[in-house]
């Protein structure tokens, strides 16, 4: 199995610190780089927008997001620390291939969201401190592809640095953008109650949650967390995750602290003088020095606003990078998926502001942050079924209280984003003067992510109730042995797959060998996983599996036969004859269920397939 970021994956050492603090610093460093994902200028949009709009209203709503963003980012931690997997790994390895090529198209288009994000502000920003036109700052944007390959050329830690570079920049700005704004800290403190004014706060507010608990951080984290060495032993795992927790909790109260700071600032400054409509950034940079009475108010948020928009552009390429070698196993040119990403991200942009001019900007923002966090629930549900996975997690799973919490986040995500959607199809379709259009495109298209949710959200629980009902030895497993003189079989092969046909196979190799035979149980897993990384995979029923095979042995060998086990990966028609193959065997025994002509189709002919590819003769048994 390939590793996730292959190129810094366990790049720095944690072991050999001599002092507990110094260990911390050590793991200090992949919660920063999520933590700018929590600031870019799509957060700005929203929190301008919220708090002009609707004053300090909406603060609780970042202060809830920031509570689910640190719990989703832990539980994302934990897996790729745990199982040494990224999101995007294990979702390769637990969804069929159908599946996983929806949810890597979700992702991108996650991606894609936050890069038109990243790409406005810098752009923003360029021409608000050097008067450069929009477009001309769009195309400028493309350059920093080659900055991100410098730094990851350099090392994890020097790439980490500059990050907490650019976040610092941003987190002084604001100190002082407070202290010329003067907010009333009486209606801060109120505005941590919740409460939505009207349905227009409600778009907003989704927004927010868009911007704060971003879908492609999940896979981030996963991955960066890999890239440090430590020990592999339980009380290492427990220490690598207490540590992580720490730096996700500073990293990203850092940035709760950056995003209350700019509705703070719209509710103190244009909120407070009547001015409800701010939402646009350029407008917020040219009322903010009339209002605050100082030259340095702009120029320090337009120097912010740079930094947020380059820092969270070299995070989101990481992120691309992650989702397509997870999901597709497709390990491409790091300067080929930047710019591949940055094209993706830059004509949706140019052609808008070629056809609307710069004033919709601000609009483009907050809807790149409402497609963020609808595609939450495709990145949530899988990660928190992950972890709570006893068997991925083997002792690491979280635990029931955690497992709640999750789910309750999950539901408030899914189901504000439900609402959303409804609201706007619905919307859509009384303003529209050919509504079957929509009716044929739109709608269906609704029903189909619903549907691949509900698949997502119950598939694990009806897997683990199948495990529980069909993976165990058949029932009135029966062995009517008789003596015989007339063996002549020594090693005989005999394919089983826990089904009522092995009884059958299993008795007829042993009315060929006999008690002094040896006998070899093959059985073959047929996981996403097992197609993928063959003996390498470590998957639930790979695992179950293997238990059955042993339990097989253990039962044959108590009546007095000789019985050795093997396990194979991927497809039975392959699987079994390298096996068949590379052992002394004189026979294979394989029972069939029989089945013929449209049901060949759908289960497949193992058995042909097979018989061309051994050496020795093929006994089938029909069951």
């Amino acid at each position: 199995m390939s590793k996730s970021l292959e190129e810094v994956n366990q790049s720095i050492a944690t072991e050999g610190k001599k002092t507990g603090f110094r260990k911390i610093l050590a793991f200090l460093g992949p919660a920063y780089l999520i933590s700018v994902g929590y600031m870019d200028p799509g957060n700005w949009a929203t929190d301008l927008a919220g708090g002009s709009q609707f004053g300090y209203s909406l603060l609780w709503v970042l202060l809830m997001s920031n509570i689910m963003a640190l719990l989703l980012q832990s539980l994302s931690a934990r897996l790729g620390i745990v199982t040494q997997r990224d999101l995007a790994q294990a979702s390769r390895e637990t969804y069929s291939p159908f599946i996983n090529y929806i949810l890597y198209f979700l992702a991108e288009v996650a991606i894609a969201a936050c890069d038109l994000a990243e790409v406005l502000g810098m752009a923003i920003g360029l021409n608000l401190l050097f008067d450069i036109s929009l477009i001309e700052g769009v195309m400028i944007t493309v350059l920093d592809t080659f900055l991100l390959l410098f730094l990851i050329n350099k090392g994890m830690r020097k790439m980490e640095a500059f990050i907490i570079a650019l976040v610092a920049i941003i987190g002084f700005s604001f100190v002082f953008e407070m202290i010329f704004a003067q907010p009333e800290m009486g209606k801060v403190l109120t505005g941590l109650i919740p409460s939505v004014p009207n349905e227009a706060a409600l778009y907003i507010a989704i927004g927010i949650i868009g911007a704060t608990v971003m879908p492609h951080n999940l896979y981030l984290h996963s991955s960066l967390v890999q890239t440090r060495k430590f020990d592999r032993s339980k009380a290492g795992i427990k220490q690598a995750l207490k540590y992580n927790f720490i730096d996700s909790t500073i990293a990203l109260n850092l940035a709760f602290f950056v995003n209350a700071a700019i509705l703070i600032l719209a509710a103190a400054t244009f909120y407070k003088n009547g001015l409800f409509e701010v939402a646009e950034i350029q407008d917020a940079h040219q009322l903010l020095a009339p209002m605050l009475g100082t030259k340095w108010a702009p120029i320090l948020f337009a120097v912010a606003l740079i930094a947020a928009g380059q820092s969270s552009t070299i995070t989101g390429t990481l992120a691309g990078q992650i989702i397509m070698e997870g999901y597709l196993n497709l390990r491409i040119q790091p300067w080929v998926r930047r710019i591949i990403t940055r094209l993706i991200a830059i004509v949706p942009a140019v052609i808008v502001i070629l056809v609307y001019g710069e004033s919709v900007t601000g609009k483009m923002l907050i809807f790149s942050q409402v497609i963020l966090s609808l595609q939450l629930g495709f990145a949530i549900i899988p990660l928190i079924h992950f972890v709570s996975d006893k068997s991925k997690m083997k002792g690491f799973e979280i635990s029931k209280i955690t497992q709640i919490a999750s789910w309750i986040v999950a539901s408030i995500i899914v189901s504000l984003n439900a609402k959303l959607v409804f609201d706007e199809i619905q919307g859509w379709l009384q303003e529209s003067e050919d509504p079957i259009v929509l009716w044929l495109t739109v709608v269906p298209l609704a029903f189909g992510f619903l549907i691949l949710l509900l698949y997502i959200v119950f598939k694990p629980f009806v897997t683990k109730m199948k495990h529980q009902t069909e993976n165990h030895l058949p029932h009135n497993f029966v062995l009517n042995f008789s003596e015989s003189l007339a063996y002549n079989k020594k090693n005989i092969a005999i394919s089983v797959d826990f089904s009522q046909a092995d009884q059958i196979a299993i008795n007829s190799a042993f009315e060929l060998g006999g008690k002094a035979a040896n006998y070899t149980l093959i059985h073959v897993v047929e996981t996403v996983g097992a197609i993928m990384y063959g003996e390498n995979t470590d998957d639930n029923e790979t695992r179950i599996d293997e238990k059955l095979l042993l339990e097989y042995q253990e039962m044959l060998s108590k009546i007095g036969f000789k019985v050795d086990i093997k396990l194979g990966f991927g497809k039975p028609n392959k699987a079994i004859p390298k096996i068949v193959n590379e052992g002394n065997f004189d026979i294979l025994v394989m029972g069939t269920h029989g089945h013929t002509g449209l049901k060949d189709l759908l289960f497949g002919t193992t058995v042909d397939k097979l018989r061309h590819e051994i050496s020795i003769p093929l006994f089938i048994v029909k069951n």
